[in-house]
């Protein structure tokens, strides 16, 4: 803040006359700051030739030309009181804003206070949190071990899903092998099947054959007994006469027998023949029969291993399945739980530092406000310092314009005017000189003197 430029200066001039002097107060208005121009660049010349009728007689007449003597006249000047009024006002509202700036200095005592102790404790919380920082690199590195086991056991566990692909793998070669084998046994099976009904067929029309020849020998056993009783009918009925030969005697009976003999030989033999052929036949057929039903049983028993071996590797299958799911799900949710809590550790991380920041930032903020504070406080201190010379200059200049000004009203008579003579020419005396000087101090206020 800068005071006003319009200043007045408070100049004293004396007038001296033989035996008596008279001490009187003006105020020159000063533009644009003090400007350096004195009341009058030569010496001022008065002569009195007149007479004061309210001094004592030691008091001489004096002659005053009025032209020179215009601007010290104390009538009632109408700027006095106005240039009065607005310096009362300069002074209230200079003493306003210095209590205003005293307030403000207060305040920004106590904000620096206020700042000091944030700062502190800032500092303090800035210790505690290097303290906590051994806290959180001993929590990361819990969490890198517990990544590594993570880790390791992943390892392990594709090591043993490895195994296990490798034991499913086997299990399915063999699976496939064995479900070969069951179609080349089906395969078998079906052919020893078709042998096996060829086999019964011929079987049974083998049966059909032998029962037609049983009774075609029947039939024909039959015949032939019929054909002999036929003919032993026929030879006992009949009467043969023959002419023989005397000299040589037949014996029928015994020819019929031996021819008897013979047919029956014959029939026997055939007929033994016949089944023995036949008999050899069944027995060829039983036995590859029961060689057929044995391969078939043991073809039996084979396909019923294979099924149960089937079932066996089918169950292990499915429970190699099962473990292996539930190892992958174990393995997913470890590698969750490790990432879940990589991302913690992440986020944790990215929240201290990012209140480290803050704390960082708002501590050279702080620190920035504080010592633009300072620097605050520093000017206000400088500017108060400045107004309050200032403050004691003008009340200096001030006790003095009243001095002098008391000192003019009591030499001042208000018929004095009425005292001076305008003839200037009258004067056998040579007038006093009248020296005005000005005066300019450090606090830039300037007063002149006579």
């Amino acid at each position: 803040m800068s005071l006003s430029r319009n200043k007045r200066i408070s100049s004293s001039s004396t007038v001296r006359s033989s035996g008596g002097s008279r001490r009187l107060s003006s105020f020159i208005p000063a533009q644009g700051g003090f400007s350096g121009a004195s009341l009058s660049s030569s010496s001022l010349y008065a002569g009195t030739n007149g007479h004061h009728q309210g001094l004592g007689a030691s008091l001489t007449s004096l002659s005053v030309n009025k032209s020179l003597l215009a601007p010290l006249n104390l009538e009632i000047d109408p700027n006095l009181s106005m240039s009065r009024a607005h310096e009362k006002e300069q002074i209230k509202s200079l003493n306003n804003r210095f209590a205003s700036f005293i307030d403000k200095v207060r305040f920004l005592e106590q904000q620096n206070k206020m700042l000091e102790t944030k700062l502190e404790l800032l500092q303090g919380q800035g210790v505690t949190r290097s303290n906590v920082e051994p806290l959180f690199e001993a929590y990361m590195a819990g969490l890198r071990r517990q990544m590594d086991l993570v880790n390791n056991d992943k390892t392990k566990l594709d090591g043993e899903l490895r195994n296990m692909q490798g034991l499913v793998e086997d299990y399915k070669h063999k699976y496939e092998e064995e479900i070969n084998k069951r179609n080349n046994l089906e395969n078998d099976f079906v052919i020893l099947k078709k042998d096996v009904d060829s086999a019964y067929l011929v079987k049974a029309d083998l049966e059909d054959k032998v029962g037609a020849l049983t009774d075609e020998i029947n039939f024909l056993r039959n015949i032939y007994e019929e054909e002999l009783r036929e003919l032993a009918g026929s030879i006992k009925d009949t009467s043969v006469v023959v002419q023989m030969d005397n000299s040589r005697s037949l014996n029928m009976e015994q020819i019929v027998a031996e021819v008897k003999a013979q047919y029956e030989e014959i029939a026997a033999r055939s007929r033994e023949e016949a089944e023995a052929w036949y008999k050899n036949k069944f027995d060829q057929m039983s036995v590859q029969a029961s060689q057929f039903g044995d391969e078939l049983r043991i073809v039996k028993g084979e396909v019923a291993e294979v099924n149960r071996l089937i079932s066996r590797l089918q169950s292990e299958i499915e429970a190699v399945k099962a473990q292996r799911a539930g190892l992958e799900n174990q393995l997913a949710e470890a590698e969750e739980r490790g990432e879940m809590a990589v991302k913690e550790a992440k986020a944790r991380t990215r929240d201290l530092e990012d209140a480290l920041q803050r704390a960082k930032q708002d501590m050279a903020r702080q620190l920035r406000e504080y010592q633009d504070l300072m620097n605050l406080k520093l000017a206000l201190d400088i500017e108060i310092a400045t107004y309050r010379k200032l403050l004691e200059g003008e009340e200096d200049r001030l006790g003095q314009q009243s001095i002098l000004n008391i000192q003019a009203i009591s030499n001042y008579s208000p018929k004095s005017t009425n005292g001076y003579h305008s003839n200037s020419s009258s004067s056998s005396s040579p007038a006093p000189k009248l020296l005005i000087k000005t005066i300019e101090t450090r606090d830039n206020s300037r007063y002149s003197t006579l």
